[in-house]
């Protein structure tokens, strides 16, 4: 791993999707850090020091088949690990971390998001991608589908909450048993989780008690869904049409929730990446308040990987690709949406690819993990400049319009597909 000195400024206009006011940004990022193998959430510590999970690449360990039983199995190893970006260098603080990922290192699970107490403790989220009853069975006792608390100093740590086995016992989408957690948040005394597998919100006390659902999330009905043409490639074939099949007008695809933020509301807010066939504009934004129930706070996204507030109250979304990830273009997007519904899309393409996860700065900037689907071409961005420009029905809008132009926002076959930033089709 290496620190490039790479600098990209893009200036981009775009249209606010429910207000119609027009906002402007111009945004400019940095690489901060590269040579990661599936990069997946980062965050920052008390101490001002930006950690970020890799997922690894797998090994050559036991394996399991993936969700769908078809395709190429997913096999075990030691080398996942949790890196630490300080005073501008890259260091690997912890490692021999599990992995599960095919055999060219892609489609990785592992260590999948980290984030920190307000006493600087550490959690790392550890994510499986399959059903958990081939876990024990055939990998023996590993910490995948589970929350742990990492020792730096130590390069050791402890299981908090199984999550794998919490699906293995209680499923409650009532859908075929899968975990996959991805993303999570320290709220107070408890852990806030989503498992992309099992479609839900969990919650468990920081001491490991208490493991229980909030809320599992319903099934998409696609109307006329666009399908992968027949042949294309898959490492799941069950889900590519055989030639000459009848295409379902109607299509139910299951939620696949990616992260959770916590909101100024006290409410959580949840992304969801969707499930195959990945409709774009599908995705969607939830909010989970104190009755459990789950209601659409934002939609009209694609492929949603992370959510993130700013002290302000502005949520950032995180697209890991702005078309169906079948169609194998992974530019992504980060989209800022303020309060009264504004959205502006900070940076979109560009050398944005496949991003895994966000987080907020100190300093202001929006820190991302790039190509975090990538064994050992995974980045970590440095996002600056995220304050929108005055708004065009003011005097210095229409310079900057008339300087510049105008363009817009860019705008079970098993359905459970998200691996660590990765789409690994099911």
């Amino acid at each position: 791993m290496k620190l490039k000195q790479l600098t990209i400024t893009i200036v981009t206009f775009c249209v606010a999707a429910f207000s119609g006011i027009k906002a402007a940004s111009a945004t400019s990022f940095s690489v901060i850090a590269d040579g990661l193998y599936n990069a997946g959430g980062l965050s920052f510590s008390p101490d001002g020091n930006l950690y970020i999970t890799e997922a690894g690449i797998g090994g050559s360990g036991a394996c399991v088949p993936p969700s769908s039983g078809q395709g190429n199995s997913l096999c075990y190893g030691t080398s996942g690990a949790v890196t630490k970006i300080e005073n501008g260098k890259t260091e690997r603080i912890l490692t021999g971390l599990p992995s599960l990922a095919l055999p060219d290192g892609t489609g990785a699970a592992g260590p999948r998001d980290i984030k920190f107490d307000a006493q600087g403790k550490p959690y790392v989220l550890i994510g499986y991608g399959a059903n958990p009853t081939f876990r024990d069975r055939n990998l023996g006792n590993t910490d995948l589908a589970k929350i742990i608390a990492p020792d730096f100093n130590t390069n050791s740590w402890t299981s908090v909450a199984d999550l794998g086995n919490y699906e293995l016992t209680n499923n409650p989408d009532g859908a075929d048993v899968d975990s996959n957690p991805l993303g999570f948040v320290i709220d107070g005394n408890k852990l806030v989780a989503v498992d992309a597998g099992a479609n839900d919100l969990l919650s468990v006390n920081t001491d490991g008690r208490h493991l229980q659902s909030i809320t599992a999330f319903p099934k998409d009905v696609l109307t006329n869904p666009v399908f992968p043409p027949s042949g294309t490639p898959s490492n799941e074939p069950a889900q590519v049409p055989s030639e000459g099949e009848v295409v379902q007008s109607q299509f139910a695809s299951q939620a696949v929730p990616s992260s959770v933020a916590k909101g100024p509301d006290g409410a959580y807010y949840i992304s969801q990446f969707t499930g195959f066939p990945f409709p774009e504009g599908g995705a969607k934004i939830y909010r989970v308040g104190a009755d459990g129930k789950p209601t659409v706070y934002a939609d009209g996204f694609t492929q949603l990987t992370d959510l993130e507030f700013d002290p302000e109250g502005n949520l950032y979304a995180l697209q890991y690709a702005n078309q169906s990830a079948w169609k194998g273009d992974f530019d992504g997007s980060v989209i800022k949406i303020s309060p009264d519904g504004t959205r502006t899309t900070l940076l979109s393409g560009n050398g944005l690819e496949s991003p895994s996860a966000l987080t907020i700065g100190a300093d202001g900037a929006v820190y991302v993990t790039n190509r975090g689907d990538r064994p050992g071409g995974g980045q970590v961005l440095r996002i600056e400049n995220t304050k929108s420009i005055p708004e065009p029905d003011s005097a210095l809008g229409v310079l900057v319009i008339a300087a510049f132009g105008v363009g817009c926002l860019h705008k079970k076959r098993a359905t459970k597909l998200l691996r660590n930033g990765a789409v690994a089709l099911k």
